[in-house]
């Protein structure tokens, strides 16, 4: 169910929480990625590193139009919009 919706998008917004769950060659020619999930995983050598939620390697690059980067790619948008919101919540408080 997956694989043919990922296929089928022109735009696709990833965070699910599953490293590398959506595959490069899902991903169509041309299409924008926007990928929100970081996990740690363990590399053979035991090191841990991040990861995001679509398997992004050379194949990935050479086809897509753009795509956020894992990690450094929505974290600087998700902080901001969470001091956003703090301050709304401050400046709305009774």
């Amino acid at each position: 169910m997956l694989e043919p919706a990922v296929r089928a998008a022109d735009i696709i917004v990833a965070a699910c929480g599953q490293p590398l769950i959506v595959k490069a060659e899902w991903v169509k020619d041309g299409a924008v990625v926007v990928d929100v999930g970081i996990n740690s995983v363990e590399t053979e050598d035991g090191k841990k590193v991040l990861c995001g939620d679509v398997e992004l390697n050379e194949a990935l690059l050479r086809k897509v139009k753009r795509v956020t980067p894992v990690p450094g790619g929505v974290g600087p948008l998700t902080v901001t919009m969470l001091m956003e919101n703090v301050l709304k919540s401050f400046e709305n408080r009774s």
